[in-house]
C-alpha cells in the first residue's frame, strides 16, 4: 500500500513559508520521498500503518493550507504513467516487503 500526501500551503509571509518548509522536512523525516514539490509518497505495510502515518501527519499539520492524504494499492502504483518532459519515464516497481532505512 502507498500513501500520497498532496498539499497547497501558503507562503505569502515569512512565518507561513517557514511552516511550509517545516512540514516538508517532517514528511522527509518520516520516510516520504518527494514526487513533485507538493506531492510526497511513502510505501507502508498496510492499513494500520497508513492510519498511524495519517494520525502523525495530522498532529504536524501547519495552521493554514490544504492537505490531502490518499492511500492506494501496489497494483495501482505500478500502473502510474510518468513523463519527464515529453519522454515517458520507466515504470517504477514496488519495494520489497523488507525495506531497511
Amino acid at each position: 500500500m502507498w500513501i500520497m500526501v498532496m498539499f497547497d500551503l501558503p507562503v505569502d509571509t515569512k512565518e507561513r513559508g517557514k511552516a511550509a518548509a517545516k512540514f516538508r522536512e517532517f514528511l522527509l523525516d518520516q520516510g516520504f520521498e518527494m514526487s513533485q514539490f507538493s506531492i510526497y509518497l511513502r510505501f507502508c505495510s498496510g492499513r494500520e500503518q497508513f492510519e498511524a502515518f495519517s494520525r502523525r501527519i495530522e498532529r504536524n499539520l501547519p495552521e493554514f493550507g490544504k492537505v490531502h492524504i490518499l492511500a492506494f494499492t501496489d497494483k495501482q502504483y505500478e500502473n502510474i504513467v510518468r513523463f519527464n518532459g515529453r519522454t515517458r519515464a520507466a515504470t517504477r516497481k514496488n519495494p520489497g516487503q523488507l525495506a531497511l532505512f
